[in-house]
């Protein structure tokens, strides 16, 4: 999250919406859950265009390593952006934390201020299967760092298979972000 630019939540109903666009000015909606269709994206994109909203589509994965493609090709959409936007998944917990840690990280930010975006505070599990995209931002922070910033780590450095190969998620707590909390 970027105060006043850039916001994240759950999947937004047409009331939160509205409200978001009346209190914080809201420009653009960016659902980072793709494109593929069900009921809540219909309702968003209606309410997205009674609002006069810009509707975008990017879609994460929530337990894979961040593809080089699409943090880049998000930096490119995110650069064209309408601000204030509004990101969100479906629950708002793991690819709007990345997108937010993204966020962080185009304006300026560190890879701890990244990181932050995926807390418990926003219900990610981190010893989860989704704890992969901590494991992103924390090999950012140790590999380059201070040394490259972070879109030239992405296009020279990050080595996303070697991100799979080396994490390891907790399997009760996949367990309970995948079947309990039934997450995407």
């Amino acid at each position: 999250m970027v105060p006043g630019k850039l916001y994240r939540s759950n999947h937004p109903t047409p009331g939160q919406l509205a409200r978001a666009h009346r209190e914080a000015g809201l420009r653009t909606i960016i659902n980072l859950r793709g494109e593929k269709p069900n009921a809540s994206t219909s309702l968003s994109l209606a309410a997205a265009a009674a609002l006069g909203l810009r509707h975008e589509y990017m879609a994460f994965e929530s337990r894979g390593a961040p593809h080089r493609d699409r943090v880049l090709r998000f930096h490119e959409m995110y650069r064209a952006t309408a601000f204030p936007a509004l990101i969100h998944c479906k629950a708002g917990a793991d690819r709007a934390g990345l997108a937010s840690g993204l966020g962080v990280l185009f304006e300026g930010g560190t890879a701890a201020e990244a990181l932050a975006q995926l807390s418990w505070r926003f219900g990610h599990v981190r010893q989860s299967s989704t704890g992969i995209l901590d494991a992103f931002f924390l090999r950012y922070a140790a590999d380059a760092e201070g040394r490259l910033g972070f879109l030239a780590w992405v296009r020279e450095e990050y080595d996303e298979a070697d991100l799979r190969r080396r994490f390891k998620a907790t399997g009760l707590a996949s367990f309970v972000n995948d079947r309990v909390l039934a997450r995407e």
